[in-house]
């Protein structure tokens, strides 16, 4: 008796087979490809979302400031400035007597070094007569009483960095602990982060009341 002959998937079936086996193939590329989509979509919200309410909170921030400066800063207080004669040596500013007679300190103008001070961030105090020619420029001077808590002093260093024709320093017999100081103008503030800095800064770097715009804050004395 002859064994029977055992046969196997016909050529259609085979072509069934791989048929299925493509269309499952195809499936699962399209999963991947939608959980692809999906983590990336995930991962561009979780960066754009948080980052568009940081630039829209700025932007707001931004615009509050170039309002407030718009606007008369209270507590301001404007100099009569004479004379801007360029001066080598020093030139008294800051006598106890003067500052009795109604002078602001630090100065906001007069005579002057004929070198500038160097903008920047200084742990020590710095002199007059350069940081009025530095103010002459469009800087604007900040200066904080000595021994003023690290915190405020680190705000005022970020904001040196921030803007180049800022100076920041450390100086005697303030009124305030921080006072800032354009030519001609002044303000005592509470602390380094009154609210009235921003805009004092936002209105007088390079301001209108500049006599010199534009000239350097640098190329002068000072780190």
């Amino acid at each position: 008796m002859s064994a029977s002959k055992k046969t196997g998937p016909t050529k259609d079936e085979r072509r069934a087979r791989v048929s299925e086996i493509r269309a499952a193939q195809l499936r699962d590329d399209r999963r991947r490809k939608y959980l692809t989509i999906l983590i990336f979509t995930g991962i561009v919200l979780a960066l754009v979302v948080p980052t568009a309410f940081v630039i829209a909170n700025a932007e707001r921030d931004a615009a509050a400031v170039e309002q407030a400066a718009s606007q008369p800063i209270v507590g301001e207080r404007v100099d009569d400035i004479s004379t801007a004669t360029h001066v080598a040596g020093d030139i008294s500013y800051e006598t106890r007597e003067a500052v009795a007679e109604g002078t602001l300190l630090p100065p906001t103008g007069g005579d002057h070094d004929p070198v500038v001070q160097n903008c920047g961030f200084y742990a020590e105090p710095i002199r007059s007569e350069n940081a009025l020619h530095s103010l002459e420029h469009g800087a604007v001077w900040l200066t904080y009483r000595p021994g003023l808590d690290d915190a405020q002093v680190a705000r005022l260093s970020e904001l040196a960095q921030e803007n180049p024709y800022l100076l920041v320093s450390p100086f005697q017999d303030l009124a305030a602990d921080v006072v800032a100081t354009a030519w001609g103008v002044q303000v005592e503030l509470d602390s380094a982060q009154d609210e009235r800095l921003l805009p004092f800064l936002e209105r007088y770097l390079q301001g209108e009341q500049t006599p010199e715009p534009g000239a350097s804050c640098q190329g002068g004395i000072g780190g």
